[in-house]
């Protein structure tokens, strides 16, 4: 099952994008597991006037860069916070569902529009608090690349 991550926003050259492609390079490790690594695809931010078409905007192309019978998750601030046992669990079950494609979705300044939302098949939290785009995006391969650990049954994960 191939694996993608798709963010409103751009990183930046920097610590944040070194951070994100070491995760990323960690998680391509774990081939023998069935999942192909992790494509990042970005989209722009949207500069309309109001916050509901900035969100409403952003959400279609989030949708529309989606590869045709890909699986969605989201991470949101208004999702469920799960462990990462849970999290991993999830990976695991829509792999051996047959999935062809799982992303995950990170919205920008606005959060997600509820398109998006409806769309996914699971919406997870990282908590009550606001973060910038660029730190969810890192937490998110990390939890990704801990998945992988948890399901390799790699010590990385010590919980």
């Amino acid at each position: 099952m191939k694996l993608g991550l798709i963010c409103v926003g751009r990183l930046k050259a920097g610590p944040e994008r070194e951070l994100y492609s070491r995760y990323a390079e960690r998680i391509g490790a774990f081939r023998r597991l069935g999942l192909e690594g992790i494509e990042l695809k970005e989209i722009d931010e949207s500069k309309a006037a109001s916050a509901a078409e900035r969100s409403s905007r952003e959400g279609a192309e989030l949708l529309a860069a989606l590869v045709p019978e890909s699986r969605l998750a989201a991470f949101d601030e208004r999702g469920q916070a799960a462990t990462s046992a849970a999290f991993a669990k999830f990976i695991a079950d829509e792999r051996d569902q047959g999935r062809k494609a799982l992303w995950f979705a990170i919205g920008g300044a606005e959060g997600l529009d509820e398109s998006v939302r409806a769309r996914a098949t699971a919406v997870f939290s990282f908590g009550a608090m606001t973060l910038p785009h660029q730190l969810a995006r890192i937490l998110a391969a990390e939890q990704i690349y801990r998945a992988m650990t948890i399901l390799s049954g790699h010590p990385y994960h010590r919980a």
